[in-house]
């Protein structure tokens, strides 16, 4: 039989396609799968541009109440659009047989429940672990509530065929349930190189000079991302060296306004650059004109996407000492700190003032990424990863 009569199911319970974490990750699998020469549908939100792969049909939920954009974390319009998501996929599974579902963050729990009665092997493909993306909402954070996650999520872990987690998660899967057949993502990093003139035009355009120093961070701007300490970090690193700039690439229309609104007036905002979302094939530019790459990550168990590119970029590294970040990044390839503004100042102005050692850590990362988190290697795990799947179904 070949690989394209195995239909393969993916749930993914995003926008899709739009440039940001998991609908990125996604993207990557569905054109891994398709150079391996599997058929996918991609079943998938009403929100999101078209994305083009050998073997692939993207199927689109319902939109009743036509929403235009589904924030980053919880919300009633993510609810609404989960319980369509939950309809379709009910619906999809009456109609074709598959030889695997691809069940993505909260996606696994109707998955389950139909994929086990039609006996279809179901891979949990865990972002993030719920219970601690969750804790920090004011409806969601209690005991009562987060005792009843940590049980759906431990049901998961049990009843999926295999687990792919992203890297972190591993120690808390096997907290969780240690049974679990557990696989951890390596994505690939894009070696796409910048652009120099590019690079120069990206700070004309943002007001920065072409020799100034510019410290770089890109990604949401959710909560736990840190954003508030590396801001604040920003009157002690222009203290020590007064030419620098801190840019911020990823904010939605209203985030540049509460960040500068939680900074003070101690923060130099004449040193701050806010930038909205770009796309994902310009961020190579922008990663060309740092001089410091920076993930001031507070908590997490998902290691952020951006970790592979900053890797690839061949820029000095700054990031929170935490076991998300320590998954991939350690001491000869990354500065790594606490996760308070001080640290990061100092970290920051260390690499700024010693370009040498900032230098050496770089090509370090970059080796380590291309060595690590190529092409080849990913679609050789996602290859491994669905003939494990599919011969559990067979």
């Amino acid at each position: 039989m070949s690989r394209a009569a195995e239909r393969i199911l993916i749930v993914a319970p995003q926008p899709f396609y739009e440039d940001r974490g998991t609908p990125i990750a996604v993207r990557q699998l569905v054109e891994a799968l398709a150079e391996l020469g599997y058929a996918v549908d991609l079943l998938t939100f009403p929100i999101g541009k078209e994305v083009d792969a050998p073997g692939l049909r993207i199927l689109r939920t319902a939109n009743p109440l036509r929403f235009t954009e589904i924030p980053i974390g919880f919300s009633t319009r993510k609810l609404v659009l989960d319980g369509a998501l939950t309809l379709s996929l009910w619906r999809q599974l009456r109609r074709e047989r598959y030889a695997c579902i691809h069940a993505v963050e909260e996606a696994i729990y109707p998955a389950l429940v139909l994929g086990r009665r039609l006996g279809v092997p179901v891979v949990y493909d865990m972002q993030s672990s719920l219970p601690e993306q969750l804790r920090k909402h004011r409806l969601l954070r209690g005991s009562l509530v987060q005792r009843a996650l940590r049980r759906a999520e431990r049901w998961a872990l049990q009843r999926a065929d295999i687990v792919i987690g992203s890297a972190g998660l591993t120690r808390r899967v096997a907290r969780v349930y240690p049974a679990t057949r557990f696989r951890e993502w390596r994505f690939p990093s894009a070696f796409a190189q910048g652009s120099d003139a590019e690079a120069l035009a990206i700070r004309a355009e943002l007001g920065i000079p072409a020799e100034a120093p510019v410290v770089l961070y890109t990604g949401t701007f959710e909560e736990y991302q840190g954003l508030p300490e590396l801001v604040a970090a920003l009157p002690m690193v222009t203290a020590a060296v007064p030419d620098a700039f801190v840019v911020l690439v990823g904010a939605r229309p209203s985030q540049a306004g509460e960040l500068l609104d939680t900074a003070g007036p101690a923060v130099p905002a004449e040193r701050l650059r806010i930038v909205g979302r770009q796309p994902r094939d310009r961020m190579p530019h922008f990663l060309a004109m740092a001089d410091v790459l920076v993930s001031p990550r507070l908590y997490g168990g998902n290691l952020p996407l951006k970790i592979f590119d900053y890797m690839a970029a061949e820029r000095p590294i700054v990031a929170t000492d935490i076991p998300t970040h320590r998954s991939v990044l350690a001491e000869d390839r990354a500065v790594l700190v606490a996760p308070r503004s001080e640290a990061l100042a100092e970290a920051i102005v260390g690499l700024l003032r010693d370009p040498a050692r900032g230098r050496a850590l770089a090509v370090a990362a970059r080796a380590y990424a291309e060595s690590h988190f190529g092409w080849a290697r990913f679609t050789d795990s996602v290859d491994e990863l669905f003939r494990e799947a599919l011969a559990n179904g067979r």
